[in-house]
């Protein structure tokens, strides 16, 4: 674990509450009151479609809340509204049932929903978050200095929780049994709660749900010690951006557009991050904390959206090589067939390569 990094990241956060409240936060109005359209966008009848970000609008949405602020949406003949989610595994069964057309999701996650629902398939069109944000996090109290030390304590997390299903396969990286844990399933809102505690030694989840939990309960940087299932032998990707592939076949301008506008956003979101948080805490409700926020953020600009492979293949999309193998990996555990990887990813729909470059190190703004 990069202790550096984590200690510099949640040092300047500005979280100093010492009251506890979980990483849920209370259901939010509906963002769709939100403007969806710029001043300049043609009055047209406009696609209405429902996206799912698989939780509670968050910091690390901006890109997403920034592209409706702006109106690139409205301007690419969209209506967008945005509905809160509930765990990865909601999101992939919603989209699969039609009640959205859009949802951030888990990609590997997706694989076994797939294997599991044949008449239903989904399908990756984007992959945002280059790099995972699942981890295990526990408190250096508990004296676990490594992740083999896992073997034999007690984990916390959702039921549907994406770390959790996709443990066994970093067990199997570890060298320790799947089933070497004890699993204790909790709400999403009492996760960190329970490990401040001590009802449980560990939890899985995403660092960007978990660390300004921790921080906004009061829990130092140096208190915390974190495995990122990165840095073991996974280097998976992480939420993509999914459909349903009968929805993909029927409307594949509708997917164009949504993408075309999304990059934009995220663009704006890597230039000036400040306004990409600003966006998401207007969307968001008066209880949202903005330095929770800020934190998160910070996290998937650090961690989870600019990396050295985004620079070669663009926002969105994947190293092939790479995504062949965390598939490989992932079915492995999961004890299913490997998908083909058109099964599971399809960048056709993303904008060309030039459009979808990181913007210049000099136009980037440093998150105040």
């Amino acid at each position: 674990m990069k202790r550096t990094w984590l200690i510099r990241l949640l040092a300047t956060s500005c979280i100093s509450l010492p009251v506890f409240i979980g990483g849920c936060q209370p259901q939010p109005p509906d963002p769709s009151a939100t403007n969806s359209s710029s001043p300049a966008a043609n009055t047209q009848a406009k696609k209405s479609i429902k996206v799912n970000p698989s939780w509670l609008l968050q910091g690390d949405n901006a890109p997403l809340t920034l592209a409706l602020q702006n109106g690139y949406f409205g301007n690419k003949g969209l209506d967008v509204k945005i509905e809160r989610g509930f765990g990865s595994a909601d999101t992939l069964a919603k989209v699969a049932s039609g009640q959205f057309e859009i949802g951030f999701g888990d990609l590997y996650s997706m694989i076994e929903f797939n294997a599991k629902n044949p008449n239903d398939q989904l399908v990756a069109i984007a992959l945002p978050y280059n790099k995972s944000p699942f981890s295990i996090v526990t408190l250096k109290k508990n004296n676990i200095t490594e992740p083999k030390a896992l073997a034999g304590k007690k984990l916390g997390a959702p039921a549907g929780d994406a770390p959790r299903k996709v443990f066994p396969v970093l067990a199997e990286q570890l060298g320790i049994k799947p089933d070497g844990v004890e699993w204790v399933t909790m709400e999403p809102k009492l996760r960190e709660a329970l490990l401040i505690k001590g009802d449980v030694d560990a939890v899985s989840g995403f660092m960007t749900t978990i660390l300004p939990s921790l921080a906004k309960a009061g829990t130092k940087s140096e208190d915390i010690t974190m495995f990122s299932y990165t840095d073991y032998g996974l280097d998976l990707y992480g939420n993509a951006i999914i459909v349903k592939k009968s929805f993909l076949k029927e409307n594949p301008d509708v997917v164009k557009n949504f993408l075309a506008a999304y990059v934009q956003g995220f663009q704006d979101t890597i230039k000036n991050p400040a306004i990409g948080l600003e966006s998401v805490v207007k969307a968001g409700d008066s209880l949202m904390d903005a330095n929770s926020e800020k934190l998160r953020l910070q996290i998937a600009l650090d961690k989870l959206y600019i990396t050295p492979e985004v620079d070669q293949v663009g926002i969105g999309g994947a190293d092939n090589a790479r995504l062949e193998k965390t598939i490989q990996q992932v079915a492995k555990g999961f004890s299913l067939e490997a998908p083909k990887l058109d099964q599971v990813f399809d960048g056709s729909f993303l904008p060309p390569k030039e459009q979808r470059l990181l913007p210049p190190v000099a136009d980037r703004k440093p998150l105040p």
